[in-house]
């Protein structure tokens, strides 16, 4: 559309003029002695704007003819710049497809080809990169060297240098170097965001959780860190420092904390074990209450149910509410039997247990009902339980009586699983008899036989006889289920004490 109309100007302008020189028929006439130049006016003008227009084209070409060292100069530089750019683009590229081998190979041509510090500092440091993901440690620490070097005074330059080198330290393990580059730009200004994220794992490598704590709390604020990520980080540090303040230290602690941050599972944990061991008991009822009500933890009701005696009917009562709301959960049922078997109520302690190994199986509920089995009399499923539990800690499996022992078998995580019990092998005559302490299965086995060849011998104090009818024995088994709704430890036949 402009080329158009600036066609259509010039077209009206060379018809006006032609108009106006039409009328105009003077002449044009030039004297110089002896000379006497006679013209007309329109070829007059046209001789002055012809010799105007060559007049400029001479001197433009005479500028260009001065300028040519310079421009050859700029020419030189822009492909330079563009080779440089070229070379830069192709690295990176390398470096997201993971090539770093081409990578390093363009960097390091820009450092011995550039002529802008810029440029090698930012080279050399994408090199470094490059070489510390390769594992080359040798050339990721001369391209650093390089770097420096070449960012000479520029503070942008040396603070970028010292952010780059800060986290490849960091990925090698070596918090302190890294915490050196990074603390000065943290306390210069708290824009360096990506800094302090920096200086927030070098603390935490080393340990430091009260920094740690600090500087997600301010990463939170500031909007750097996602709510789940900085949930995660103070869980951790607020937990270390419970554990470390001790009861001394608790309160301003534990008043620095939300309510909602109170409730995580590490922190409650740390809480209860501190106020536990200062017997602050009501107190940890308290937390771990608050804490299960919202994310019913194993870990949390696990240590729910190791509680003083005098606690047990409280804590039970407050389990059984829970149990309404998550009957299938395994840890839950566990700690309730194991609150059971605190306060002497076995028949329940039982069915607890029970219920919970159905769901789940562990070592912990066989080691329970050993113990329970044991307190009532009930030797072999007592001894049956206690061998399940000792296969699980102990990795191996439960071996059958021989001379020969198999091989440990390390193929499954025996955290969550049964042991089961093989068939003893028939023993043959002819085999050649079992060394003594060969296994502790024949002295459990000799244990038991001669506990049986003297049926007269007095049981101990603290078991449960098993004479009198069948009716008889089923009341004293659950004679000491609680009722609901009444505080046993209040009455006079509530739970006795181990005497």
């Amino acid at each position: 559309m402009r080329t158009w109309f600036w066609t259509i100007a010039v077209f009206a302008a060379a018809v006006a003029l032609a108009l106006v020189l039409r009328e105009h028929s003077g002449n044009v006439v030039i004297v110089a002695q002896p000379w006497r130049v006679e013209l007309s006016l329109t070829l007059a003008v046209l001789l002055l704007v012809g010799a105007f227009a060559l007049l400029y084209f001479v001197l433009r070409v005479f500028a260009w003819v001065g300028q040519r060292p310079e421009r050859f100069r700029s020419w030189r530089s822009r492909r330079s710049v563009r080779r440089d750019q070229e070379a830069l683009e192709s690295g990176w590229i390398n470096v997201l497809e993971g090539k770093y081998v081409n990578a390093d190979k363009d960097f390091t041509r820009v450092v011995t080809r550039t002529r802008s510090d810029k440029r090698k500092v930012l080279a050399a440091l994408a090199s470094a990169n490059a070489n510390h993901q390769l594992g080359e440690y040798g050339q990721r620490d001369q391209a650093l060297a390089v770097a420096k070097q070449a960012a000479g005074d520029d503070v942008r330059l040396r603070e970028a240098w010292a952010i780059v080198a800060a986290e490849i330290y960091l990925d090698q393990n070596r918090p302190q170097d890294a915490l050196a580059l990074l603390q000065p730009l943290q306390d210069a200004s708290s824009r360096y965001l990506h800094a302090t994220r920096l200086l927030l794992r070098a603390h935490r490598q080393l340990g430091n959780y009260d920094r740690v704590y600090e500087l997600t709390r301010f990463l939170l604020r500031r909007g750097v860190l996602e709510k789940d990520e900085a949930r995660q980080l103070i869980e951790i540090s607020a937990a270390a420092r419970l554990r470390s303040a001790g009861p001394q230290g608790f309160k301003a602690i534990w008043g620095d904390l939300r309510s909602d941050e109170r409730v995580l599972p590490d922190i409650a944990l740390a809480a209860a074990h501190v106020l536990a061991a200062d017997g602050q008991h009501e107190e940890t009822s308290r937390i771990l209450e608050a804490a299960i009500a919202v994310e019913p933890d194993p870990r949390l009701l696990s240590v729910y149910s190791q509680c003083p005696q005098q606690l047990v009917s409280r804590r039970l009562a407050k389990a059984e509410e829970w149990l309404k709301k998550h009957p299938d959960n395994a840890a839950l049922l566990a700690a309730m039997g194991n609150l059971c078997l605190k306060g002497q109520l076995w028949g329940p302690g039982e069915l607890y247990l029970k219920r919970s190994m159905s769901l789940r199986s562990d070592m912990r509920i066989h080691a329970l009902l050993g113990n329970l089995y044991d307190r009532l009399g009930r030797r072999e499923e007592a001894m049956k339980h206690w061998r399940l539990a000792a296969g699980v800690v102990g990795v191996l499996p439960v071996l059958a009586r021989s001379r020969h022992l198999p091989a440990a078998d390390m193929s499954d995580d025996p955290t969550l699983i049964d042991v089961e019990i093989p068939p003893e092998p028939p023993v043959d005559a002819q085999l050649v008899e079992a060394p003594i302490a060969a296994s502790a299965a024949d002295y459990v086995a000799e244990e038991l036989a001669s506990a049986a060849a003297e049926p007269d011998a007095a049981s101990p104090a603290n078991e449960v006889k098993s004479s009198g009818s069948a009716q008889e024995e089923l009341d004293e088994y659950f004679d000491s289920a609680p009722i609901p709704g009444v505080d046993v430890s209040q009455t006079s036949d509530g739970p006795r004490g181990e005497r």
